[in-house]
């Protein structure tokens, strides 16, 4: 099974956690000080919320596969289709060990294609993920 992944950089992580944790009607799987995240089945989605951005927005959309076969599949495809890949491998981010690489669509949006292999204590080491872009999120009442 594949679960969608959303990551936002919010600026006030407390009030955010309590705004979602009531919209989704579930406190968070992990929380820390500086990140959050909510592991959704109706519907599938990890989502994830951090202070560590410079602008509040979405940081990078993604995809979390439940396990290595179905993340080379993901990478098979991307490469047929003549995407420009960044292949990180083995790499911690988020409070995570993972598996992963990088796509961009088209307007820049970077995604992310990881599968977890283990919680770590810290948010991450080594090299830093690539850069993304935030996209700000839309004021209340705003049509799409």
């Amino acid at each position: 099974m594949k679960r969608f992944h959303v990551h936002v950089h919010v600026t006030d992580l407390a009030q955010s956690v309590g705004f979602y944790t009531r919209l989704f009607a579930a406190e968070p799987a992990r929380h820390e000080a500086d990140y959050a995240k909510w592991m959704l089945s109706d519907p599938p989605v990890n989502f994830a919320i951090s202070t560590r951005g410079s602008t509040p927005g979405i940081d990078h959309l993604g995809i979390q596969t439940d396990d290595a076969a179905e993340l080379t599949e993901m990478k098979a495809r991307a490469q047929a289709a003549d995407m420009a890949l960044l292949d990180e491998g083995t790499t911690t981010c988020c409070y995570a060990r993972s598996e992963k690489h990088w796509v961009t669509d088209p307007q820049g949006v970077p995604w992310e294609h990881f599968h977890t292999l283990a919680d770590i204590p810290v948010f991450s080491t080594g090299r830093p993920a690539p850069k993304a872009i935030a996209i700000p999120v839309k004021a209340a009442g705003s049509c799409c």
